[in-house]
């Protein structure tokens, strides 16, 4: 079940709205990295994730509008995935809905590292069916076996 969010491949033609939630201060404060993206690395980095075949990078469309990215990287037998919520569309349970429905299709394990201090994400970790492993480095390890 969709749950009204419709999942599909990123392309090129994303770039700049990607940029944009990249770029978005909340967004910045509960990634790792929190430093603002240049247009210039952005389409460098969006060119080299479209071509990596260990890489799926999705977006989220409900009604045909995007509203969020989640990201799944394959390393080690398990997929990591990494989201994000466009700043319209939170407060809906977009991000809940969008990974939780990837998990749902991928049948190997999966992980998450997770700020501690992201109680939204850990959420949708736990909605994806996560559980926490440990906390390192001031990063919190969720997994799915």
């Amino acid at each position: 079940m969709s749950d009204g969010i419709k999942l599909r491949s990123a392309r090129m033609s994303d770039a700049d709205i990607l940029l944009s939630w990249k770029n978005d201060l909340e967004t910045r404060e509960a990634s790792h990295g929190s430093d603002e993206v240049s247009r210039d690395d952005h389409i460098k980095w969006l060119s080299k994730t479209l071509e990596n075949p260990s890489r799926k990078l999705l977006i989220a469309e409900e009604y045909d509008v995007p509203v969020g990215t989640v990201r799944a990287d394959f390393a080690d037998g398990a997929w990591e995935l990494s989201w994000t919520t466009s700043p319209n569309s939170r407060g809906r349970k977009v991000a809940k809905r969008m990974v939780k429905q990837l998990a749902g299709k991928i049948s190997e394990p999966i992980r998450a590292e997770i700020k501690p201090t992201n109680l939204a994400s850990i959420n949708v970790a736990e909605h994806a069916g996560m559980v926490f492993e440990k906390e390192m480095d001031g990063i919190a390890h969720y997994s799915r076996l």
